[in-house]
């Protein structure tokens, strides 16, 4: 028994010596920091030294070297084709936007990022377009910073005066103003002019002579037969100033 004990005690402080000189090591941190020192600097050799793919699909890249980041501006990644990028508002053959200050982008906006202001063209106006139109954006301002790119603007309007067909992105600004865009740089591009044009049809706003009939009733008009099977009738009040339709039982 004595004998068996004397033989364990050297072993048993032969392991407590390693393990102290382990947690030393492990304490100090010193095989983690070389094994991260050897592959960053393998990483870097490789990188600085090796072939790289040109590749704008960052993921598909090939090459002895790992970096992915885009080498702009040398290199440009392609916008998708979905992509129309920023604002324009249309102008007209004689160089006046097609707006007339209707405020429906302003309206749809989600973001609340367009701004308009209208005022009217003077009666004298020599241009038969501005005669028949009136009113015209005296301010229209985009804040590119809050735009979220949706395209509800150039879906509201009617009369095709803002379009995102630039396929270009907002370029860097010094400043927080530079990004807020005023009819001078939104004015621009081709003009646009359609068949429908008001102008076409007509030399200024007032009245025409002629009576205006429509192919179909409004309501509003007197009493308007409609019944659906066993469904309510629908009445017209017209002793108000207003119109007001009743659904009668």
């Amino acid at each position: 028994m004595s004998d068996h004990g004397h033989g364990a005690a050297p072993e048993l402080a032969e392991h407590s010596h390693t393990a102290e000189a382990a947690d030393l090591r492990e304490r100090l941190y010193l095989p983690d920091l070389i094994k991260g020192l050897v592959i960053t600097t393998t990483h870097f050799f490789r990188n600085l030294f090796g072939e790289r793919d040109p590749n704008p699909q960052v993921v598909n890249r090939t090459g002895t070297s790992l970096i992915s980041t885009v080498q702009y501006p040398e290199e440009k990644v392609p916008y998708p084709e979905g992509y129309r990028g920023l604002h324009r508002l249309v102008p007209r053959e004689d160089g006046k936007p097609r707006c007339v200050a209707c405020y429906m982008c302003a309206t749809i906006c989600p973001a609340q990022c367009i701004y308009i202001e209208a005022g009217e063209y003077p009666e004298n106006d020599a241009a038969v377009e501005s005669r028949v139109i009136e009113k015209f954006p005296t301010t229209f301002v985009i804040d590119e910073l809050r735009c979220i790119v949706c395209g509800l603007c150039v879906d509201a309007c009617p009369k095709d005066a803002i379009r995102m067909d630039t396929y270009t992105h907002t370029p860097s600004e010094y400043n927080r103003q530079g990004f807020v865009y005023d009819i001078p740089k939104l004015l621009k591009g081709p003009p646009v002019t359609h068949p429908s044009d008001p102008w076409f049809k007509r030399g200024s706003s007032e009245k025409p002579d002629h009576v205006h009939k429509e192919a179909h009733t409004r309501i509003g008009e007197g009493l308007v037969a409609a019944r659906l099977g066993a469904g309510p009738r629908i009445e017209v009040d017209k002793s108000n100033p207003v119109a007001v339709t009743k659904f009668l039982k």
